[in-house]
């Protein structure tokens, strides 16, 4: 299916049937229906990394037009025309329109893809508990509101922490939404384990396929390189498993997972500040799979609702191996867990279970 094709069934201009006429014109920039994408949290430091690449047709194709709807508090105003002025300053080709505003209605109306980026930080003495409650006002009134106003084939992801907890409230706020729709970022997580092992074999990122990120985005999350190989490695058209290739098991689990498992530590404590360019990065890349599809053989990493599968408990957003065709996803099935592994999922599956239980009571 062609990229035309996927963003026409995202805005409602065709219809999902497989009865559908499939002989489509292939429209332009000039013809086509802008997708409609809000942004919350606009005026920080992740949405600053995040919304000129939207802008731009970094996420959806250089040819896609998008209205672009920034959302914040009140008291985040000026900054947040600040950042408008910048976006109109950059003149982009496929922005038909930018309006920056405080209200629900005015935000999420009709909108196609979400970006919940907004989400309020653990500050000095706060225990988790207490962290939880807080996103939980933020994310109920979000999922009330795409539930009202929202385009009913929205897609969603939660980057705001805790993401996959606050991906659930998101949902069990948003009844008229299918739970599918709502998701929550660790593409990020996978894009940090992609990074160290190319370091590692001095290879090209691209050539890292398939890890795969279990769970929470935490320290208890699983990157599982298990699955995984190096495309064009050691020779062109050649692959070979990450284990096999990296021939350094302790490395691959002992550092390797700490690394991935407390980059936004590290981040932190290098520069002050947490996450925000590879944050907004991931959040494209997850949408772009998502509405484009993951290519042939790849595998994507994306925290949706748990039908059960592997053994995870169902109403837990979970991390989980997918693929993605015609704007849906599809948790791999088949994939071999050994007894670590194991171990691994079990443990990140508990925290959210406990996560599940402060924030929502059960």
């Amino acid at each position: 299916m062609s990229a035309a094709r996927r963003i026409a069934l995202l805005t409602g201009q065709l219809s999902q049937s497989a009865n559908a006429p499939q002989v489509v014109s292939q429209p332009t920039a000039a013809t086509k229906k802008p997708v409609k994408v809000v942004i919350t949290g606009a005026a920080g430091q992740i949405a600053y990394s995040l919304v000129f690449q939207v802008a731009s047709g970094a996420m959806l194709g250089a040819d896609q037009p998008i209205e672009l709807r920034l959302l914040d508090l009140p008291v985040c105003e000026k900054a947040l025309q600040g950042v408008i002025m910048e976006i109109h300053d950059c003149a982009f080709p496929t922005l038909t329109s930018v309006i920056g505003t405080s209200d629900y209605k005015t935000a999420f109306l009709d909108v196609d893809v979400a970006m919940l980026v907004g989400a309020k930080p653990r500050g000095p003495g706060m225990q988790r508990k207490d962290l939880l409650t807080a996103n939980a006002a933020i994310f109920s009134g979000q999922g009330k509101a795409l539930n009202q106003f929202a385009s009913r084939n929205v897609k969603v992801v939660v980057v705001g922490n805790p993401a996959n907890t606050n991906a659930l409230i998101t949902i069990k706020n948003a009844p008229d939404l299918p739970p599918q729709n709502i998701t929550a970022l660790t593409r990020l997580d996978f894009n940090r384990g992609a990074a160290q092992i190319a370091n590692r074999l001095k290879v090209g990122v691209s050539q890292i396929k398939n890890i795969v990120i279990w769970g929470n985005h935490s320290k208890t999350q699983y990157p599982d390189v298990n699955h995984g190989y190096i495309k064009d490695y050691p020779a062109p058209f050649l692959s070979t498993p990450i284990r096999a290739a990296v021939n350094d098991n302790k490395w691959l689990d002992g550092e390797f997972l700490s690394t991935v498992q407390d980059r936004g530590a590290a981040i932190i404590s290098a520069r002050g500040k947490s996450s925000a360019a590879s944050a907004g990065n991931a959040a494209v890349d997850h949408i772009r799979d998502w509405v484009l599809g993951t290519a042939s053989g790849d595998i994507a990493s994306m925290a949706v609702i748990s039908d059960g599968s592997y053994g995870v408990p169902k109403d837990l957003v979970f991390s989980f191996p997918v693929t993605c065709v015609n704007g849906s996803w599809k948790i791999v099935q088949g994939l071999k867990i050994d007894a670590a592994s194991q171990k691994l999922i079990d443990s990140t599956t508990k925290e959210l279970l406990e996560e599940r239980k402060d924030a929502l009571g059960f």
